[in-house]
């Protein structure tokens, strides 16, 4: 179907930089060719760069050939599934390319599971294959394994392909070999100069399995496949107009459909360098950016805020971008604006989902995006490329009028098309084609879409819908306020009340009820909070996303 002539996409071609398309045609449709189309025209362009280390794409390619022959070798045959259970090293490249090279699928799991967490997941994909930290074999690994066997597993270690071994991250870390697990680095120079057999991959299979971050439920293996890979990327080169050759600073974590898509396969497609730096800290990464200079990236806000909060960090530790984009939970007008602030970059937003394959509505490389008036909302941009919007009734799916409340419905070549081994989960949010996202948000006319908060975070108080997200923008206007998270709590007279958990920035302090007046005079009566709990640090996904399903009660 051509999206442009579509009625419900038309308001807001307005929004397209001059001389945009409505619709995108992709370059390719098979994630791994690619890869092998930035390899094959620049092979010697760098590919990754990790701290004191740079791997061309002829090196990566190379490496990626021989841990497939070596996967082939071992038993894996077409279809199989290969666990990365890594942090962002070069190896979750390696171990993902290498995947399909072998005709299988990489499934990306977050490296801070637990072994019962873990162990769900192995359960669910069954994969032939695991690659994993060797220090984790010792633990988390070694534990589920115990209960869910691998067949094939392979060990690595993050002081691999680095010789600096910055105490901030890799203090105390040493090489840890487990009998029976195959080290990464020993089959690739086993296998050095072998080419695994030639494998395409129609659009619709799948690429990667991506689990759903488990914040409402049991975690879902999103079949992401090549098509979807391969058309998110180019609406990330696209949309955004990112020089080819640009570099992408992996900020978001590579086991997220962002790192996979906004970091991984858009490097690719630029056939730039992926800077990587193991996991977040913020000294390192600003260190990262000093060093490599990237163009571009995509990441929490909360990273975004230890950024721009790091002591000592000054604007021209960031001059070398020339796009931040956040996505993955609300962005606070008032962060937005500190930043810019501080740095002359403005966060521009996108929204996606998992099953959205990353961005489904992006903020328009030439414009900022308004904010609601009603809920305080800040824009996350207009839909995309062939991709239309619905708000839909949250109950009945029947589409509403412009401004009006509901939940946001998404249908583009991005959607998955469904669940790992889940058919009635793929039934429940798949329906004639559009997703449900189960994200309470509105359409302006103009076609710009604002997220009013989760479905299930709504807070009823004598009968006043609350969003946790319009109390936590005005939180952090105070300059006290480092992090916020609003959730509700069991009050006898309202049925529940409006519950403020905070981190504050560093030497400030203010008093519960300092915290409560601000709000007062900022808000409907039934809105400000009436409790307010300050901790440390407030409780994260490995993506940055706050937890508010542990700060109840």
């Amino acid at each position: 179907m051509n999206m442009a002539t579509n009625a419900e996409t038309r308001p807001w071609l307005a929004c397209y930089a001059p001389g945009d398309p409505a619709d995108l045609t992709p370059e390719f449709d098979d994630a791994l060719a690619l890869f092998r189309a930035a390899a094959t025209r620049a092979p010697e362009r760098p590919a990754i760069r990790y701290f004191d280390t740079t791997l061309s794409y002829a090196e990566l390619d190379a490496l990626s050939d021989a841990l497939a022959v070596a996967l082939v070798e071992a038993g894996m045959r077409p279809g199989d599934r290969v666990a990365l259970f890594l942090q962002n090293v070069p190896q979750f490249v390696i171990g993902e390319i290498a995947a399909w090279k072998a005709g299988g699928i990489a499934v990306s799991i977050n490296p801070m599971n637990r072994e019962r967490e873990l162990g769900v997941l192995l359960a669910d994909c069954e994969p032939v294959a695991i690659i994993a930290h060797d220090t984790d074999y010792a633990g988390a690994v070694g534990k589920a394994l115990a209960e869910h066997p691998v067949r094939i597993r392979i060990a690595t270690s993050a002081l691999d392909f680095q010789t600096r071994n910055d105490p901030r991250l890799f203090d105390g870390l040493r090489r840890h070999a487990e009998e029976g697990v195959a080290d990464l680095l020993e089959l690739t120079r086993r296998h050095a100069g072998s080419k695994p057999a030639p494998v395409h991959f129609p659009a619709a299979d799948t690429a990667l399995l991506v689990y759903t971050s488990g914040t409402t439920g049991v975690p879902k293996g999103a079949m992401n496949t090549h098509g979807n890979v391969c058309f998110t990327a180019q609406v990330y080169r696209d949309w955004i107009h990112l020089p080819d050759g640009s570099a992408v600073l992996g900020l978001a974590p590579l086991f997220h459909v962002t790192g996979l898509i906004g970091h991984i396969a858009l490097a690719w497609l630029l056939a730039g360098p992926l800077v990587l730096s193991y996991r977040f800290n913020t000294g390192v990464m600003i260190d990262s950016i000093i060093e490599h200079q990237p163009a571009f990236t995509i990441g929490s806000i909360t990273a975004l805020i230890a950024i721009m909060n790091h002591p000592g960090v000054e604007a021209s530790a960031l001059a070398s971008f020339q796009a931040v984009y956040s996505g993955g939970a609300a962005i606070p007008p008032a962060v937005v604006d500190a930043f810019r602030s501080k740095f002359g970059l403005y966060i521009r937003s996108g929204y996606g989902l998992t099953e959205t394959t990353s961005p489904a509505t992006v903020t328009p490389r030439h414009l900022e995006s308004p904010v609601d008036p009603d809920s305080g909302a800040l824009s996350v941009g207009v839909p995309t490329f062939n991709t239309a919007i619905r708000i839909g009734d949250p109950e009945t799916g029947v589409p509403l009028p412009r401004g009006q409340e509901g939940e946001i419905l998404i249908k583009g070549p991005q959607v998955v098309p469904g669940y790992w081994k889940k058919p009635d989960k793929t039934a429940q949010a798949l329906h004639d084609g559009w997703l449900a996202t189960g994200d309470i948000g509105v359409m302006n006319d103009a076609g710009w879409v604002f997220v009013i908060d989760r479905k299930k975070d709504m807070i009823n108080a004598s009968g006043y819908k609350v969003w946790p997200r319009e109390v936590e923008d005005v939180l952090y206007t105070h300059p006290a306020v480092r992090e916020a998270a609003v959730v509700s709590f069991a009050d006898t007279y309202r049925g529940e009340s409006v519950k403020a958990v905070l981190s504050l920035k560093a030497g400030t302090r203010v008093t519960e009820a300092e915290i409560i007046d601000f709000c007062k005079q900022r808000m409907a009566a039934y809105k400000y909070p009436r409790k307010v709990e300050f901790l440390p640090e407030l409780p994260k996904t490995a993506t940055g996303k706050i937890l508010r399903r542990q700060l109840r009660g």
